[in-house]
């Protein structure tokens, strides 16, 4: 990798994908969507086409005109636009990491293909050489995500000695629950200088203790300043302020989850304090009734305004 690479900390917002009301995709959203997240919730780095983006629900050629979008509206206004270019077929990945280094994205990201899934750690970076072989210069991100790709391996195990066979590599985006695998990514990855970043919103705090070096996740589209001030009050020593945040972020995605959270419901929540039109999920993806969005939403209110429910 030739160019000087800026390290990704901080959060991230994975960004949701704007569809009209027909199902195609929304181009003209998304530059008033940077505007929000910038300046409404101080977030300034993106991760695009992901989970949250319904990235393996879009058509190669709606991901490249997203990813495009993103990248050129926001010069100027944002930090770093990381592009999910994960497929299940190799050759749709390598086509959007080309895509991602023509359209100069900060970095790239993928997934491990869930249908036919890789036997062990071996497999798995022998797929994830070949798509970063196609963007050697861009800084390139595994994506560690058991709970939607059905693919248990050890982020650990993909991630000793593959600065040998990818050497763009600069860190995970680590979307699991197993904290002993998340702290041996940690320790793996400071002698690297890569960025290991977490994925499970309500669990941010307890990777922070462990050193992560930033987030990713959907819920920063809305709560993001608040998470902000949960980091800040964390750098600062003050745990019980930073215990605090935390409960109370656990106590809206909690409620959420118990009227049957998913991407479809928050993307509608989005749409609900944003006052953004994101419109509908793809299928097979159900709308989520708006009452349902409406009512996390106040949730989200009282939290950003201070009140504990």
């Amino acid at each position: 990798m030739s160019r000087e690479v800026k390290k990704l900390t901080g959060l991230v917002a994975a960004t949701f994908t704007p569809l009209t009301t027909e199902g195609e995709i929304n181009l003209s959203v998304i530059e008033p969507y940077i505007d929000y997240l910038t300046e409404k919730q101080g977030v300034k780095s993106v991760f695009v086409n992901g989970t949250t983006g319904e990235g393996c629900s879009l058509t190669v050629e709606e991901r490249k005109q997203l990813a495009s979008e993103w990248c050129l509206q926001g010069k100027g206004k944002l930090e770093q636009v990381i592009v999910h270019v994960g497929c299940m077929c190799i050759k749709d990945s390598q086509e959007l990491a080309r895509h991602a280094a023509s359209i100069e994205a900060h970095g790239i990201s993928v997934i491990s293909p869930s249908y036919f899934k890789p036997t062990n750690a071996d497999a798995l970076k022998m797929f994830l050489k070949e798509v970063a072989a196609c963007a050697p210069d861009l800084p390139f991100y595994y994506y560690h995500i058991p709970g939607m790709t059905g693919v248990s391996l050890k982020a650990v195990d993909v991630l000793k000695g593959i600065e040998l066979m990818i050497p763009s590599f600069q860190g995970v985006k680590y979307s699991g629950t197993d904290l002993r695998d998340l702290g041996q990514c940690v320790c793996y990855c400071q002698s690297q200088n890569w960025s290991v970043l977490y994925g499970v919103d309500e669990q941010l705090l307890g990777a922070m203790a462990l050193g992560v070096h930033g987030a990713v996740g959907s819920t920063y589209n809305y709560l993001g300043r608040t998470v902000k001030q949960m980091i800040s009050a964390f750098d600062k020593g003050d745990a019980t302020q930073a215990r605090d945040i935390q409960f109370k972020c656990m106590d809206v995605i909690t409620f959420a989850m118990n009227l049957g959270f998913d991407v479809a419901m928050n993307k509608q929540v989005m749409n609900e304090v944003s006052g953004l039109a994101l419109g509908p999920p793809r299928l097979p993806l159900l709308p989520c009734p708006v009452s349902k969005a409406q009512s996390v939403a106040q949730k989200i209110k009282y939290l950003s305004e201070g009140h504990s429910d």
